[in-house]
């Protein structure tokens, strides 16, 4: 089963904002300086956890939704959420513990309901925008529904949540990612990723590949230390 894939506004400038965990405050004056200037926002997932106002970022998030100014991309810590709040057995780590402990009943009703139609991936012109990591048959594949009842993750909504894990564990104990999959991507599309925090300068990283192919990461630490980002198209 797929999920429903939405369609951007038609026309639609775009404001392709990175992972946000939890950083309402940074994710507000995103949203409030996007729609300023006619901008259709685009959110890379993983919108809670570790930063400290994870139930202001939902409802920024769900406002956006709510008043066709926005959507968000399936993150891995969206999913995990989601598992959660349907009562499915997940890794309670202390960032969901918080998470799940500030949300009123209401907000996470809506929250479960908006990632339940979350898409893992969304194309537009020369604009491919995923959570973690591209794929070749992601161009040709619509985005499986999210598996919140449980059970396997189908391998290439995997590579989206997750990425291309090298088969090491990092010394924080997570796996360790490959980006050996940016040299997949063809002539002509740029790819706006978040999951993985690559910058060494606070600003985006930017990656090529010999073909041409272009992979901006997004994630910059927001609501671990660092600060949200976010590029207008």
């Amino acid at each position: 089963m797929s999920a429903t894939t939405p369609t951007l506004p038609a026309a639609s400038r775009i404001r392709v904002v990175g992972d946000v965990h939890g950083d309402a405050r940074g994710f507000a004056a995103a949203s409030a300086t996007a729609a300023a200037t006619g901008r259709f926002v685009v959110q890379l997932g993983d919108l809670t956890d570790h930063g400290p106002d994870s139930p202001g970022a939902l409802t920024e998030m769900l406002d956006l939704l709510e008043a066709g100014r926005g959507l968000f991309l399936l993150g891995n810590h969206d999913l995990k959420l989601a598992r959660a709040l349907a009562g499915r057995q997940v890794r309670r780590d202390a960032p969901l513990a918080a998470t799940l402990a500030a949300l009123d009943p209401a907000l996470a009703a809506r929250a479960a309901a908006a990632i339940a139609r979350a898409p893992a991936w969304l194309i537009t012109g020369p604009y491919f925008f995923v959570h973690a990591a591209f794929d070749p048959a992601m161009l040709h594949e619509a985005p499986p529904a999210a598996p919140i009842a449980g059970g396997a993750v189908p391998p290439l909504l995997a590579r989206a949540l997750y990425g291309q894990p090298t088969g090491r564990t990092q010394p924080d104990g997570y796996p360790e990612r490959s980006l050996r999959w940016v040299e997949r991507i063809p002539s002509g599309l740029t790819v706006y990723c978040g999951h993985d925090c690559r910058s060494r300068d606070g600003r985006p990283y930017i990656r090529r590949n010999e073909a041409g192919g272009v992979a901006v990461f997004l994630d910059t630490g927001a609501g671990k230390g660092g600060h949200l980002s976010w590029i207008d198209l």
